[in-house]
């Protein structure tokens, strides 16, 4: 039971280390009114228990098999508290700066937790600022491109490789994913998912569409000063005069 003046929260941890997941544990298990709702030992099932258990506060391991601790962050309800765990400083400074609760750089003491813990309550129920794709701009070193996109379809989690996204569209908040005869919602903005990609590989031929560069077949005219691109997957994308000029310049850096 909660001591007076304390609410209690529940409280899942995240780490594919058991020993870590040890420390933690006990620490929590010396607070009463914080009450350990489960333990996920990979970055897929974090997701899975985070929403059947529903926590207040989550300590998130950055570096775990599945799914990333970045990645996990996508999923989540972003209400939910987050204090990132990590023994690496950049990925602790990172989530920092992205607007998770707190980080932890491990080893941390009594002392560092207590400090994490007072800062959770501060701002436990207040949304995250940042936006999801923002989140996981942090995980990225600068100059690198993502390899994968995670979707979160419906109850199920999928992981798209960058390798088979054949065009994005933008739809308000959301970009659509293609691949071959599959679409998928994803919630970020066409803006964002472009600046996640490698621009080697993937060049804007419209304010609303974005294709895989290797994919384009030809480009054809429709009517006066209007054009069509053509991709070899059959898939017909608008490309305006602004996207024309990109995709020339993309031609040209790539020696095609």
């Amino acid at each position: 039971m909660a001591s007076t003046g304390e609410v209690s929260r529940r409280v899942l941890i995240a780490d594919d280390e058991a020993p870590a997941r040890a420390v933690l544990r006990e620490m929590i298990a010396a607070r009463p009114h914080l009450e350990l709702v489960g333990e996920a030992a990979d970055g897929l099932q974090a997701v899975e228990l985070a929403q059947a258990r529903r926590p207040d506060l989550l300590f998130l391991d950055v570096q775990m098999p599945r799914l990333d601790g970045f990645e996990v962050l996508e999923l989540l309800d972003r209400s939910v508290g987050v204090v990132f765990t990590t023994a690496y400083e950049e990925y602790a400074l990172r989530a920092f700066e992205v607007n998770a609760v707190d980080y932890l750089l491990k080893p941390f003491t009594e002392a560092r937790f207590a400090q994490a813990l007072e800062r959770a309550e501060q701002r436990l129920g207040a949304q995250r600022l940042a936006s999801a794709s923002a989140l996981a701009a942090a995980a990225r070193p600068v100059g690198s491109f993502v390899a994968r996109l995670v979707i979160k379809d419906g109850a199920r989690v999928e992981l798209l490789p960058v390798a088979d996204l054949d065009y994005a569209r933008a739809q308000g908040d959301y970009v659509e994913l293609v691949s071959g005869a599959r679409s998928w919602l994803k919630e970020q903005t066409l803006q964002d998912l472009e600046g996640a990609l490698d621009p080697a590989r993937f060049v804007r031929l419209h304010r609303s569409y974005l294709i895989q560069g290797d994919r384009l077949a030809r480009i054809e005219p429709t009517r006066k000063d209007s054009r069509v691109a053509v991709l070899t997957t059959g898939a017909r994308v608008p490309v305006s005069e602004t996207g024309l000029a990109r995709l020339n310049a993309w031609l040209g850096r790539a020696g095609r």
